[in-house]
């Protein structure tokens, strides 16, 4: 580390870095690939609002295709401006104008295009294995209109919205007797197609395959949170179905819950706490469907003081969040320690995205809570969030945290460690005790960790866990990786 950041990004591109829990998918493509793709699908480019835009191409609409070709003089400075607008490249603040806008304008400029979802899960999954990540947790938001549509038709009451659990479950009844689960077999099969051809333009299976092969993908259920209230509990009990189903199916694709959109919206605002009921009523009803959460993403200014004192802690006391996805605001909510000091003992990790926090909140360095969850000992992993709005990746994340927090090898280590021990994968842990990573448990114990035969014991044990047969995976990568050291 002391010989600088560029030295350090060449060690840490191929240090096995195990996951990246917290992927926005269309947030995780490059813009450079939306603009191929919108060329491909006959799609236009406005030139005003630099957005996307449907055919015909006529007036002042460009057609994308002919982003696509030779580039030179105003065409090539017009496609840097497409760029530049898809993402938080060249960003500057100015008057009206925040990084946080900026952020999330980005997603509705490159929206339109048709279903490449194979081809994006491949471009992330091959950026991944190009790092050393084996696993990657990636949301989106399937098809809901019909779950919508039944809410809509049934409506919303005053026992709702006062979060009775009884009027929760009768809602949840009408929902399902009307054909809400109707969705969840499309849903599933989305999925399963975008795995399928990943798969095949990786050439998984042949003597061709592709290092992006080895990296596992797994899904998880976005519901929007800044849509009317019976909306959202019917994406959200559609997702719990769709997770419950692949998990009873053992297809092993959708693996949890996550809400998303900005947390300051107003709807976002207004509804928190009967939101994270809504996914506490649901958490009782469906007990094994893993839960991780937004939550936290604020700072004083972007929402009054009062909205920076609870999210986090509903989020775990109400939702049953197993993880928190960002937490930035955690020391302005009440008895911060306290809540510290139970997600300590509740084992609830936080993934920290520390570019997309600065771009989006303009937190950085000894502003951002990192090392404050690191001397709580609460559990914390590195993530991108959206790295191809951000124009980063996970190494960028690592080479960051290692020299603005000033970690150890063993540091990094345990972030890596500690991304795998909270994913979402099924079975038991490698590991004896949760985030002790001292001692593997009693059907390893005395194996060389991640050694290429185990004992019998160990594996049949690691083959009856797929979370523990990655970490197993993981260790064998350190293997590896400190040997050429």
């Amino acid at each position: 580390m002391r010989q600088g950041s560029p030295a350090l990004t060449a060690f840490l591109a191929q240090f096995p870095k195990g996951a990246d829990l917290h992927v926005h998918l269309s947030g995780a493509v490059y813009a450079e690939t939306f603009i191929r793709e919108a060329g491909e699908d006959g799609i236009c480019v406005d030139p005003v609002a630099r957005s996307f835009a449907k055919p015909p191409c006529t007036g002042r609409l460009i057609a994308a295709k002919d982003l696509s070709g030779d580039l030179s003089g105003a065409r090539q400075v017009f496609y840097d401006s497409m760029i530049d607008a898809f993402s938080m490249r060249n960003f500057v603040p100015m008057p009206g104008w925040s990084g946080h806008d900026q952020f999330f304008a980005t997603f509705d400029r490159f929206g339109g295009l048709k279903d490449h979802y194979g081809e994006w899960v491949d471009e992330v999954a091959s950026r991944a294995a190009a790092q050393n990540e084996q696993y990657l947790e990636l949301m989106v938001t399937p098809a809901f209109s019909g779950a919508a549509g039944i809410a809509h038709e049934i409506g919303w009451s005053q026992e709702l919205a006062g979060a009775d659990p009884k009027a929760f479950a009768e809602f949840r009844q009408r929902l399902l007797d009307k054909g809400l689960r109707d969705e969840v077999a499309a849903d599933r099969e989305k999925a399963q197609a975008s795995e399928t051809q990943r798969k095949q333009l990786e050439h998984c299976g042949t003597a061709q395959a592709a290092p992006a092969c080895q990296v596992e993908v797994r899904y998880l259920y976005q519901v929007l949170r800044g849509n009317a209230p019976e909306q959202v509990f019917a994406q959200t009990l559609l997702g719990f179905e769709t997770v419950q189903a692949s998990m009873a199916a053992k297809d092993g694709l959708w693996v949890g819950i996550n809400f998303v959109q900005p947390e300051d919206g107003f709807i976002s605002m207004r509804d928190c706490t009967l939101q994270m009921k809504m996914v506490g009523y649901l958490h009782t009803v469906y007990p094994g469907v893993p839960i991780s959460l937004h939550a936290g993403e604020l700072v004083l200014g972007l929402v009054p003081p009062e909205g920076l004192r609870f999210h986090i802690r509903q989020a775990v006391e109400l939702a049953h969040a197993a993880r928190i996805g960002h937490g930035v605001d955690v020391m302005h909510e009440d008895d911060a320690a306290g809540l510290l000091k139970e997600m300590a003992a509740e084992h609830v990790m936080v993934e920290i995205n520390l570019s997309s926090n600065e771009g989006i909140l303009g937190v950085k360095g000894a502003e951002h809570p990192f090392p404050i969850y690191r001397a709580a000992h609460v559990p914390v992993a590195l993530s991108t969030d959206d790295e191809g709005v951000s124009r980063i990746d996970l190494t960028h994340e690592y080479v960051r945290a290692a020299l603005d927090y000033h970690l150890s090898y063993a540091d990094l280590k345990q972030l890596a460690r500690t991304g795998m021990e909270h994913g979402f994968l099924p079975g038991a842990s490698l590991w004896a005790r949760p985030d002790d990573f001292a001692a593997p448990a009693d059907a390893c114990k005395g194996q060389a960790l991640g050694a290429a035969n185990p004992a019998a014991a160990c594996q049949a044990f690691l083959g009856a866990s797929e979370k523990a047969a990655a970490q197993w995976e993981l260790e064998r990568r350190f293997r590896d990786f400190e040997a050429r050291f």
